[in-house]
């Protein structure tokens, strides 16, 4: 009876979970309307990400509940398919150096090797498992053969932290640990674009990153003065004073909570914080296995570092495939996985001893 009452509160919160992240898109999505209204603006992108974001967890939860290995392990070969391709569907110029469309590649590679990884320790079979893991290390060396190393980057530290996930007994030490990845990206740029950092490092990262880049975040910052609360309105971001006005704006170099902090002020930040908050909260408190979740918290927060450092999530792929990761991982499988991860970590752990 205990154990039953335990298993209908867990799925009593995890049920207002899912109503309160319904609630937060839905909020960002009614904000976009109300910043365009005020300002002019062009929600159309906002909305479009939103209901791509939606759309994918939805199909993700349930073909993640149906097929919690294969829907994940197709998803990773699309994935790979669609990194290889998408860089000659994009128009305009790609700023292959260091991010721009390198970005958008780098964020499908991550996810893919995500969902790789999931579905590796979703299967009780040791030989599939292993099979998995491969097509997870091809794909990263599919980054360094596309020439680009942001991709391998990205897609070899879902690896491994994927493979670290197994010896982890408490995924809320994990989750934590990925809060703060994020954060201190998002950070990290606005000290950038702030000019916060030393002369010497501020050079050197702004070499880096490009200075057309560094100029845009500036920009930024600069829009965001004017009307700090809702911001400037969307679709406005990216050109300031008319600045390149051949360069479509799909293309351009941007930074999500930069980009949300002037074309929405600081309550669409706050939105876009409270739905990568949310992701990890329904992570932590998902059926799924240990190794699982954290494997796709890692490729969700490397997502949002690309996000910071570029436009990534100007691209639906992305943005759905980010939904459908987040679905497969806080599914509800009709088989329970646990036992069998549980098992081999421990077989392990004996090997090792």
């Amino acid at each position: 009876m205990t154990r039953a009452t335990e298993t209908d509160a867990g799925r009593s919160g995890r049920n207002l979970s899912d109503g309160a992240g319904m609630i937060l898109l839905g909020l960002c999505a009614a904000w976009a309307l109300i910043t365009a209204a005020g300002h002019d603006g062009r929600p159309e992108g906002v909305l479009l990400a939103v209901l791509a974001a939606a759309a994918g967890c939805a199909t993700g939860r349930i073909s993640g509940a149906l097929l919690p290995v294969a829907a994940p392990c197709a998803g990773a070969a699309a994935g790979l398919v669609l990194a290889v391709t998408m860089p000659a569907l994009l128009p305009g110029p790609p700023y292959a150096v260091p991010l721009g469309h390198t970005g958008a590649t780098a964020a499908l590679l991550a996810l893919a090797t995500g969902a790789a990884c999931c579905a590796a320790w979703a299967t009780p079979v040791p030989a599939l498992r292993s099979a998995l893991r491969l097509l997870a290390a091809l794909i990263v060396l599919t980054g360094a053969v596309m020439g680009s190393p942001l991709g391998c980057a990205a897609s070899g530290a879902v690896l491994l932290c994927s493979l670290a996930a197994g010896s982890m007994r408490h995924r809320g030490v994990g989750v934590a640990g990925l809060a703060l990845a994020a954060a201190g990206a998002a950070g990290g740029v606005w000290a950038v674009a702030a000019g916060a950092l030393p002369g010497g490092p501020a050079e050197a990262v702004a070499e880096r990153l490009g200075p057309y880049r560094v100029h845009m975040w500036q920009d930024a910052l600069g829009l965001a003065g004017r009307a700090p609360l809702a911001g400037v309105g969307p679709g406005l971001y990216g050109r300031p004073d008319g600045t390149d006005p051949g360069v479509p704006p799909e293309v351009k170099p941007h930074s999500a909570p930069l980009q949300l902090l002037a074309e929405q002020g600081v309550v669409g930040v706050l939105l876009l914080a409270a739905v990568y908050c949310w992701v990890l909260h329904a992570l932590w408190r998902a059926p799924r296995a240990t190794p699982v979740v954290l494997t796709a918290g890692a490729a969700l927060t490397v997502l949002a570092v690309l996000a910071s450092l570029g436009n990534a999530l100007s691209f639906t792929t992305v943005t759905a495939g980010a939904g459908l990761l987040a679905g497969w991982a806080t599914a509800r499988p009709w088989v329970d996985e646990e036992p069998a991860v549980r098992e081999e970590a421990v077989a392990g752990e004996r090997t090792t001893i």
